[in-house]
């Protein structure tokens, strides 16, 4: 299978996955949870156990590292989560598969990424707690922009 038809059906599934766990959440485009409390708050606390070691517990990134530039074995430092980053260029469904599968499941071919994939670890609703998380903290344009690409790609 290419990696890009493999990744479109795993974000197919993510978006199936994400309706079914957030069948409440009609606030605007897109499967997270973003304004609501409860699931911001539980995926603050389960980003500071399981992400901020590799993305730091203010979303900023490996520390002392330029995400961007590949390390010596070609892997990419791990990424921001705030405005900084490009998480929030991706659709939910996109960010729902990369964290329940890992980046390099989903792009494949010779692609190298130390981002695992979480779908054995959190479950689904653990997942949208987390991304609901970071996606609270981003500045209202960069969420307007975010809900635009949502809408954009269905979700």
């Amino acid at each position: 299978m290419k990696p890009v038809t493999l990744l479109a059906a795993a974000a197919g599934l993510a978006t199936m996955a994400g309706a079914a766990v957030w069948a409440s959440h009609d606030d605007g485009p897109g499967l997270l949870p973003f304004d609501h409390p409860d699931a911001v708050a539980r995926g603050e606390a389960i980003y500071a156990e399981t992400c901020a070691s590799c993305h730091g517990a203010d979303l900023s990134g490996q520390d002392g590292v330029d995400w961007r530039v590949r390390d010596a074995d070609g892997y990419l430092p791990a990424p921001p989560h705030d405005e900084t980053g490009h998480t929030w260029h991706h659709p939910d469904e996109v960010l729902i598969a990369i964290t329940t599968h890992g980046t390099e499941a989903l792009i494949g071919g010779d692609y190298r990424s130390n981002m695992m994939g979480f779908g054995e670890v959190l479950s689904e609703q653990e997942i949208l707690d987390v991304l609901a998380y970071i996606k609270s903290t981003w500045p209202e344009r960069v969420i307007e922009i975010h809900d635009g690409i949502n809408a954009q790609a269905g979700g």
